[in-house]
């Protein structure tokens, strides 16, 4: 059991990570419970999480700014889909404008978590990234708002003979600030959102040439970058209102639509190819590139601002392969249909690692628990583990939809707590709750680590509808829960 050294500093709120989610929970912290000391502890030496971190070309989201950005601070911006950097300088503004910037610890990784019953507190073991020197604070709360895949790697599959290419191998998640792709020829693997958004990106910024190359067609949908209905009405309403009614006009529309595919399949998939159909040139088959073997919202739909890619294809500065891979050669990639692409540049869009919690342990009383052996209550805690909880944002919807009602229910929990002088709360499983996968998704970064994952139950409060109106309803109500137990 870790024992906290006697000069250990103490923080009521610990948070983990300073991405979106942990600035976000760091304001719930600074307005909801203006009386607790916290502070937020980040790996690297800046704060924007993923925003900070991808740094190729296009970089952006697919989701909207009006519900990606926080409910306590409405997106203002013009476009509706905006690029990484803007993100990121939204991200610094809000937490300077919140003081969150002052409370961020920067290199500073959680390596070990350990709640003591006895004391009620977690002792947190931290390592200094720049330094490599080990610390250790204590925590009444541990909240992770680390998200769930890897920083330091992406995932790229094995393939055969890859020593052997001549030219340069690249993951998107590491990109070189000084690479050189001016007319050269380039092969991105991938057809998710990642692909989709660097390819039009490097064709439109002077690559000789880019190959999308695919094993499986992913659902794709174009979508306006600039929004005139939204843009109409803050020029006509006053910006408060404006701002709901834009915001509730994009949660509706991009949530009934998910509801739509998920209820009547065989519609939404001649919806999409209708939608898509009509913007590929006439030499770029649909059936053989566009047509995924499984139904929409099985897997993330990715969504094309303005329709770049498209727009790429019907330039042909971008042509699209749907095949296996042999092997990679000398000069670039051999098919298994027997075709060669020659590249100087390779690039794997092959996804990510997922790794919750930053790959921290955490231990309680002296025993290590394994996310896998505990179940998530309300998808933000976990069985048997008191004082702590974490934010995994939605998968058919934006991130911080999620983000912002777990922020809501911790800092009404910790209140709670505070008026009934309780010192610990822990979800107790229902053995007769049967286990389900944590992620209802059949993307490959989660299929590949669905075993390292917690589990969700069968049933409420164990498991939640992928639907934020729904959970509206869950994470506004009183807190206490019959699987809920409070400790004096």
């Amino acid at each position: 059991m870790t024992e906290p050294s006697a000069s250990a500093e103490h923080v009521d709120v610990l948070i983990v990570g300073a991405g979106l989610s942990g600035i976000d929970a760091a304001y719930h912290v600074t307005h909801g419970l203006p009386g607790k000391s916290y502070a937020v502890l980040e790996m690297r030496d800046s704060l924007g999480g993923t925003w900070d971190l991808f740094r190729y070309p296009g970089i952006r989201s697919d989701s909207d700014m009006h519900t990606l950005g926080f409910g306590w601070k409405p997106w203002k911006g013009t476009k509706a889909i905006v690029d990484g950097p803007d993100i990121l300088a939204y991200l610094k503004e809000a937490a300077a404008e919140n003081g969150i910037d002052q409370h961020i610890r920067y290199h500073h990784k959680l390596v070990h978590a350990e709640f003591s019953t006895e004391d009620a507190r977690w002792t947190v073991t931290v390592e200094r990234t720049d330094t490599g020197e080990t610390i250790q604070l204590t925590s009444s709360f541990l909240w992770s708002t680390s998200g769930y895949y890897r920083y330091d790697e992406g995932f790229t599959p094995e393939f055969a003979g890859v020593d052997d290419y001549e030219g340069q191998l690249i993951h998107p998640q590491h990109w070189p600030e000084d690479l050189d792709y001016q007319d050269k020829r380039v092969v991105v693997i991938g057809s998710g959102a990642t692909a989709v958004t660097l390819i039009p990106a490097l064709a439109n910024s002077g690559a000789g040439h880019v190959t999308m190359l695919q094993r499986t067609p992913t659902y794709i949908i174009s979508q306006p970058t600039y929004d005139k209905v939204s843009a109409e009405m803050y020029k006509r309403l006053p910006d408060k209102l404006a701002q709901k009614l834009v915001r509730t006009r994009y949660l509706t529309s991009r949530i009934a639509f998910y509801e739509f595919c998920q209820a009547r399949p065989k519609e939404s998939r001649a919806l999409l190819r209708k939608l898509l159909e009509r913007q590929l040139p006439d030499d770029v088959s649909f059936d053989e590139h566009f047509k995924p073997p499984y139904d929409p919202w099985d897997q993330r739909l990715c969504a094309v601002p303005g329709g770049d890619l498209f727009k790429a294809l019907r330039q042909h500065s971008v042509d699209i392969v749907t095949d296996h891979i042999d092997r990679f050669t000398p000069k670039g990639i051999l098919l298994k249909s027997g075709q060669e692409l020659e590249a100087d540049i390779i690039i794997t869009a092959t996804g990510l690692n997922l790794q919750i919690f930053g790959g921290a342990t955490l231990g309680v009383d002296g025993q290590v628990v394994k996310p896998a052996d505990t179940m998530a209550y309300k998808g933000l805690m976990l069985s048997d583990i008191p004082n702590f909880a974490f934010i995994i944002g939605y998968t058919n919807a934006s991130w911080t939809l999620k983000a912002d009602l777990v922020c809501e229910y911790v800092v009404k929990l910790i209140q709670r707590m505070d008026e009934t002088g309780t010192r610990t709360v822990v979800p107790r499983r229902d053995p007769s709750v049967a286990e389900e996968p944590f992620l209802d998704f059949e993307a490959g970064y989660v299929m590949r680590s669905i075993d390292s994952l917690p589990k969700q139950g069968s049933e409420f409060p164990w498991r939640l509808k992928m639907n934020y109106f729904k959970d509206i309803l869950v994470f506004r109500k009183p807190v206490e829960d019959k699987a809920l137990e409070f400790t004096a």
